[in-house]
């Protein structure tokens, strides 16, 4: 069906960005299938997806965490990797309606919970989401397209200060050499 854009089905399509003081450049949010409207609650931290995948797999996250994963972006991880095992525990633990993860990693599509796609910058290039510690309050609204912590800007500041880790790998293969 093909509609005129002054009478759209939806207000909006299957994906939103969010902005806010967690992502000043933005993330994507799917919401297409996903009833609640936003999530407030202490930050989990992972470095790592698979650090992540253990808590969640051994009863260490509860309803109304928001799971941070970070250094998993295009440089940090690197290639952007795909956090859909850990989307898959989360309801797999009868908790997907209760926790909402961010990261600068990726989902695929198969991803239908509050899940947030890629916050930019990545944490590895010293975005916001390498500020966050455990326990930090974050509020995911997708009415409004904000995701915010609620840390004062002097903490910020201060947080900022303190060096991430190092990039994993300083050099990358050239594909169009490895395709010949």
């Amino acid at each position: 069906m093909i509609r005129p854009v002054t009478a759209p089905i939806k207000k909006s399509g299957g994906l939103v960005i969010l902005k806010g003081s967690l992502a000043p450049e933005g993330c994507v949010i799917k919401v297409t299938g996903i009833e609640r409207k936003g999530h407030t609650g202490p930050a989990r931290v992972f470095d790592r997806e698979e650090d992540a995948m253990d808590a969640v797999t051994h009863g260490k996250i509860g309803p109304g965490d928001q799971l941070v994963i970070r250094y998993e972006g295009p440089k940090g991880g690197p290639g952007m990797r795909e956090m859909l095992g850990v989307t898959s525990a989360i309801v797999g633990a009868g908790l997907g309606d209760s926790v909402a993860l961010l990261t600068d990693g990726r989902f695929s599509g198969a991803t239908y919970q509050l899940h947030d796609r890629h916050v930019a910058p990545e944490a590895i290039d010293g975005g916001p989401i390498a500020l966050v510690r455990e326990g930090d309050p974050i509020t995911i609204d997708i009415e409004k397209r904000t995701i915010d912590i609620a840390i004062t800007a002097e903490e910020i500041a201060a947080r900022q200060a303190v060096q991430g880790p190092e990039l994993k790998y300083k050099s990358g293969v050239c594909l169009s050499a490895a395709i010949r």
